[in-house]
């Protein structure tokens, strides 16, 4: 017996309402609650913060608590070097890291792809067993990796490449290492997915025009590769900027990221208001990578 159109249209709304619920409830209502903390001001109370809304005043209680909320945590943070600097610090080192690992992602995946099809499952394997260990302890062995006596100057010494123990720890190459470490199998696994549904009779294709293997890597495969390495890109950029982990047990203190401002912010000052600033600022400036990515889809859409 067929089911009814009105029961077809009735299930697809539940299903597509599915997710727009988890993004309201998970997404929106917080990004509400801090930005409605990020236009009030710190005070010495529970929470703290003020205005705190009393519903029990009825309306004059709802336009006193619109009369109290301000912008001057947006303005302090702008008028602060030490925020900008955060922002820019991390931003910097979230690009530096992002090129880093593509640069090592695409010809990792690429070899994935082009590997036998039986050994495919083992590679994948391969590149996400990092996460069946926890986060925290992954990079705590990092700090043994570099320290001054670690792995890594025993390794370097005996192979006659340094002459004396090298200061890896509380730099930003320690920054560097731990970020891609760390984020190598977001853009290895999206980069393997677009290469290894790429279609081998394009290649075969410019090689029968005379296309050398390198120019056919760079006209054929990177072009039909984009999504994957757009999404792969994505992935760990937006991350990496508000990383808090990797910069505070590998990197020195001289410099802040925006993590570790806003760590600050919330449990050392109990600064709230200026924290939540901080975290909306932080969001906006990480949709913009993001609108721009939809937006160039949408007109490459277009055109097609």
């Amino acid at each position: 017996m067929a089911k009814p159109a009105s029961y077809d249209r009735w299930y697809r709304r539940v299903v597509i309402a599915v997710p727009y619920a988890w993004l309201l409830v998970f997404l929106l209502v917080p990004f509400l609650i801090v930005l409605r903390i990020s236009v009030s001001q710190s005070a010495l109370a529970q929470p703290p913060y003020v205005p705190v809304l009393d519903l029990s005043a009825g309306w004059q209680g709802v336009k006193d608590f619109i009369g109290a909320l301000s912008i001057e945590n947006f303005k302090f943070l702008f008028g602060d070097w030490l925020y900008v600097a955060s922002y820019l610090r991390s931003l910097t080192f979230a690009f530096v890291s992002t090129l880093i690992l593509l640069a090592i992602g695409i010809p990792i995946a690429y070899g994935m792809a082009r590997c036998p099809q039986r050994l495919q499952p083992v590679l994948v394997i391969a590149v996400i067993l990092p996460f069946w260990t926890a986060f925290l302890i992954r990079i705590y062995a990092w700090i043994n990796i570099l320290q001054r006596d670690g792995l890594l100057n025993d390794v370097l010494l005996a192979l006659g490449i340094i002459d004396t123990p090298a200061t890896w720890l509380a730099t930003d190459t320690a920054i560097f290492i731990g970020m891609v470490y760390s984020y190598l199998p977001f853009m290895v696994l999206p980069l393997y997915a677009s290469f290894e549904r790429m279609d081998d009779t394009l290649l075969e294709a410019a090689a029968d025009l005379g296309c050398p293997r390198w120019k056919a890597f760079w006209l054929v495969t990177l072009p039909l590769a984009l999504p994957g390495v757009v999404a792969g890109s994505l992935l760990c950029f937006i991350p990496i900027t508000g990383e808090f982990v990797v910069p505070d047990l590998l990197g020195g203190s001289d410099a802040m990221f925006i993590g570790q401002t806003l760590w600050n912010e919330f449990f050392s000052n109990r600064d709230w208001p200026v924290a939540s600033a901080l975290a909306t600022v932080l969001l906006a400036i990480l949709l913009v990578p993001i609108v721009f990515y939809q937006t160039a889809q949408s007109r490459a859409l277009e055109r097609r």
